[in-house]
């Protein structure tokens, strides 16, 4: 684990996304209504900002993010705006619903691909410009992770007429992405967060059965998937930390899949150029720590232990006491404490808990890394 004055990852970490304000939700409605500029939605974008960069930085997070809050969703920065050829042109449920605890189920975009896979422009440099310059701390910039548009869409959603190859498909895409990490190094960013919430879901059978149905053998499609990661990381700029989130599914306290690390463990903690991982472990769903001890020992694990899907606040002995079980698997040193996922990974209203219930989650993450590392 860097020092916690150095470079990321930090011992307290902040995912990304977080409860949009009311005033920016309000204006957001307005400007889809035509009713306010995009100028003036922006400046309202900007001072939600300012308000939540200060709030992180008043509870002792050393890096900091814009919140998400320019997004309808936590892909929309670049799957649908940055990238050509990319629609969400319907929902879909079955293997891909979302479920909360209640049995509750949210249905899930399906994406389509119907032209060439190109980079449109800097998605996200100018947004990450204005975020560094309101901070003094580590500005984060969190990207979709690259296999999510497979994920979803699977071979029969990417036209074989634009795409008889497919192999063409994901050499456009890591050429994009290598695009978007130059424009956003450009810029002056150097910690990037992806986040791929398709490799964590392959612990799953029902994923698993749901991708083998449609032509997609779990165990190739990681293989497919670790080489395109890889591809994308060896182009990034030189002096980027780039660690990967791997996630469940976060739908307003909704989840797409469940299972352990096991399955993919060995391939991913060992086959990926990631130095370190954002990892959900809020729940059972998660499995056991027991997966980590495959970590090599140049790599670090911040624990998603604090869960943004339900509003209950964990208890700081608790969460140490969890930090210090993990340490049998992965030196201490290595590790780090987060929510397990953002608080709001779409701008529709979370009602799973109050601002004041996130803001205390985030106090209490910062709290456990001051009391277990000092």
């Amino acid at each position: 684990m860097p020092s916690t004055t150095s470079s990321p990852p930090f011992h307290a970490e902040h995912i990304g996304s977080f409860l949009r304000p009311a005033a920016l939700l309000r204006a957001r409605d307005e400007h889809a209504a035509r009713r306010m500029s995009a100028d003036d939605l922006r400046a309202i974008e900007d001072a939600s900002i300012r308000d939540f960069v200060a709030l992180q930085e008043s509870l002792g997070f050393q890096a900091v993010t814009d919140g998400e809050f320019r997004r309808s969703t936590y892909t929309e920065n670049f799957t649908t705006s940055g990238l050509s050829g990319v629609s969400a042109d319907q929902t879909g449920d079955g293997a891909w619903a979302y479920t909360d605890a209640s049995g509750h189920r949210e249905r899930a975009r399906v994406l389509t691909v119907n032209c060439r896979i190109g980079w449109n422009r800097p998605a996200n440099a100018a947004d990450f410009a204005f975020l560094a310059g309101v901070t003094g701390n580590t500005a984060k910039m969190t990207l979709p992770g690259p296999c999510y548009i497979h994920f979803r869409a699977g071979r029969e959603r990417i036209s074989r007429d634009v795409y008889p190859r497919l192999d063409d498909f994901w050499t456009d895409l890591i050429a994009a992405y290598a695009a978007e990490l130059n424009a956003l190094a450009a810029a002056g960013c150097r910690y990037v967060q992806l986040d791929e919430t398709s490799i964590a879901k392959l612990g799953d059978a029902k994923i698993r059965d749901a991708l083998a149905a449609r032509g997609d053998p779990w165990e190739a499609l990681l293989d497919q998937y670790l080489a395109v990661i890889n591809a994308i990381v060896a182009r990034a700029p030189a002096g980027m930390r780039i660690g990967m989130h791997l996630c469940r599914g976060n739908r307003m306290g909704h989840w797409q899949a469940a299972g352990g690390y096991d399955t993919v463990a060995d391939k991913v903690f060992r086959g990926l150029s990631i130095d370190f991982f954002f990892l959900e472990y809020d729940s059972e769903r998660a499995g056991s720590f027991e997966p980590l001890r495959l970590v090599p020992e140049h790599k670090s694990i911040v624990l998603g232990l604090v869960s943004t899907k339900a509003a209950d606040l964990e208890g700081a002995d608790a969460l140490m006491a969890r930090v210090r079980d993990c340490a049998r698997y992965v030196g201490l040193e290595r590790l780090a404490i987060s929510p397990q996922c953002g608080f709001s990974s779409s701008e529709k209203a979370n009602t799973i808990m109050t601002y004041d219930q996130a803001v205390a989650k985030l106090r209490r993450v910062a709290e456990v890394a001051r009391r277990v590392w000092g």
